[in-house]
């Protein structure tokens, strides 16, 4: 805007449009401010620290890039293995139990060789996770879609589901609205404080506001598609 304000000689409006963008900037990058836009999400559902007995326990899917060349932890991105782990933790403490739990793991392919659920059975069988308890959704290509599939195999059991703190509110949303019976396990909190100089003004916090934005934006594109 300030670009096209120069064009036209408006200089005044240019000087002015271009102070707020950096004000704006500046804003969205403090630590304080960022939080304070995710943590309503975040702080939705609290941590599900003790494992309840359950029989299904679903990941929702993410991201990753086959290349064999890496490891799967490589080929996995970040987020998708945060979620992962929390379900293993989860199964673990199930099946220590002796209970007959199931991991559901889920994501399509897109435009990779690999669906990321045959990725994240790689990597849980990896983590100890037998393959006789590992179901797989290959063809969810959204939140929406694994909670339609994952009705029609858990039907109406309660079940423990597995994503990203800022995704969790409106996941639960989209699983209840299919009338599954969830119990929330958010991973992945991105919303803390802390005094290391760096952290009040960097790219990190930016990133926060990004997941919030993405989020919000969703349940309103949800609300209007009416899958919440």
């Amino acid at each position: 805007m300030a670009f096209i304000f120069l064009i036209k000689d408006s200089y005044k409006k240019a000087k002015i449009t271009f102070l707020i963008a950096i004000i704006w900037f500046v804003a969205l990058s403090n630590q304080t401010v960022s939080n304070a836009i995710l943590s309503p999400l975040e702080n939705a559902y609290p941590a599900l620290i003790e494992t309840p007995n359950v029989n299904y326990i679903l990941v929702l899917g993410n991201a990753h890039k086959s290349d064999e060349n890496l490891s799967i932890t490589s080929q996995v991105k970040s987020t998708a293995i945060n979620r992962l782990v929390e379900g293993v933790r989860h199964y673990n403490s199930l099946k220590n139990n002796s209970n007959n739990v199931k991991l559901i793991v889920s994501g399509h392919s897109f435009d990779d060789l690999n669906s990321h659920a045959k990725m994240q059975k790689e990597l849980a069988i990896s983590l100890g996770v037998s393959k006789e308890d590992i179901i797989e959704l290959h063809t969810p290509k959204d939140t929406n879609e694994e909670a339609i599939e994952t009705k029609n195999i858990v039907q109406n059991e309660k079940i423990i589901l597995v994503t990203s703190a800022s995704h969790m509110k409106r996941a639960v949303k989209l699983f209840e609205k299919q009338e599954v019976n969830v119990i929330a396990s958010p991973t992945e909190h991105k919303v803390y404080n802390t005094t290391y100089p760096s952290s009040y003004f960097n790219s990190n916090n930016l990133k926060k506001v990004e997941l919030a934005f993405h989020e919000y934006l969703g349940m309103i594109y949800s609300k209007i598609k009416g899958e919440i």
